[in-house]
């Protein structure tokens, strides 16, 4: 495979939390946080260069008031059974940002063949154990099985989200156990915030990879990486295992800080293509979720011959 192919980076300008989803109709959908939180936007291209000019077409509005009025985050696509599936965070608007984390997680349901088309119904809260900050789900199906992972604070653990993972009886509904499988516990975790979100997966080498991300969103924000045995119970939390170090991180020397809330695809070669956020600068003035310059960006990576993968540095602005 062709590993030096290089993209323009950013790829996409102030879109953080990006999703890339590679379809069999030979389209990439893409989508992603935007500065105002206020709504969800979802773009295709027949190259992952042309996701950069696509225009944009708005799935779905925040409401005024209510629990769908406020920061609207990290929004991911999926195909599902034949249909759309959108899942994503949202708040309650507040006079103050004593709501800022309080967020709940959605689902929209989309059967138009083409996502950018038709109509995004809403399917519900996607309803966990308990009623508490939840956000960054993503799926994932595995021999017949529908999987839900999100991350969530847990009110008796301290610290700000742990993930989860249970199975799905349809795209919206948990069913069965659910079980914490990565609580923060490093110090690259623990930054400002003690985080594990943004989960993504890859299914390589016999293996279930889940990468996430810890710490607060300014330069400290950086990737860790989970691995199970594809032949393993993903529902035991004993199956999984966490990587001591993080696997992505701020490269100084290529003016890329804060890399994180990933997302995988594969290129038009079939490379594989870590999709994530960064800034091109450290300094941030305010409360770093409110500066709109996360952009998205893209590059290939490699496996190792252990069967791991291996991200490398986030590459400079420009081409790679």
């Amino acid at each position: 495979m062709n590993t030096n192919r290089d993209y323009a980076n950013p790829l996409v300008e102030q879109r953080a939390d990006p999703w890339i989803y590679k379809h069999t109709d030979g389209y990439y959908y893409f989508t992603a946080s935007v500065p105002e939180y206020d709504r969800i936007e979802v773009r295709r291209a027949s190259t992952l260069e042309g996701l950069r000019e696509a225009m944009p077409v708005v799935a779905w509005r925040k409401y005024e008031s209510g629990p769908l009025s406020a920061n609207i985050w990290a929004p991911e696509i999926h195909y599902i059974d034949s249909k759309w599936y959108i899942y994503f965070a949202a708040a309650r608007t507040t006079e103050t940002n004593e709501g800022l984390f309080d967020h709940r997680m959605f689902a929209l349901e989309n059967e138009s063949a083409n996502p950018l088309e038709g109509t995004w119904t809403e399917k519900g809260q996607v309803k966990t154990a308990w009623e508490s900050f939840a956000l960054d789900a993503t799926a994932f199906q595995h021999r017949g099985k529908l999987y839900y992972v999100w991350a969530q604070k847990d009110p008796v653990i301290p610290g700000n989200s742990n993930l989860y993972i249970s199975e799905m009886s349809n795209p919206w509904t948990l069913t069965g156990v659910q079980t914490m499988i990565a609580k923060p516990e490093y110090d690259w975790e623990t930054h400002g915030f003690s985080v594990n979100e943004g989960a993504a997966v890859l299914n390589r080498n016999g293996r279930i990879f889940m990468s996430f991300s810890g710490s607060a969103t300014d330069h400290n924000y950086c990737m860790g990486l989970l691995s199970a045995d594809e032949n393993s119970d993903l529902l035991d939390a004993a199956s999984w295992t966490k990587f001591p170090q993080p696997v992505f991180q701020t490269s100084e020397e290529n003016g890329q800080y804060g890399p994180g809330h990933n997302s995988f695809t594969v290129n038009e070669e079939g490379d594989d293509v870590l999709i994530y956020h960064a800034r091109n600068y450290k300094e941030i003035t305010g409360d770093p979720l409110y500066d709109p310059n996360r952009h998205t960006r893209a590059q290939v990576f490699r496996w190792k011959e252990d069967g791991t993968p291996e991200f490398g540095v986030p590459v400079k602005d420009g081409r790679s």
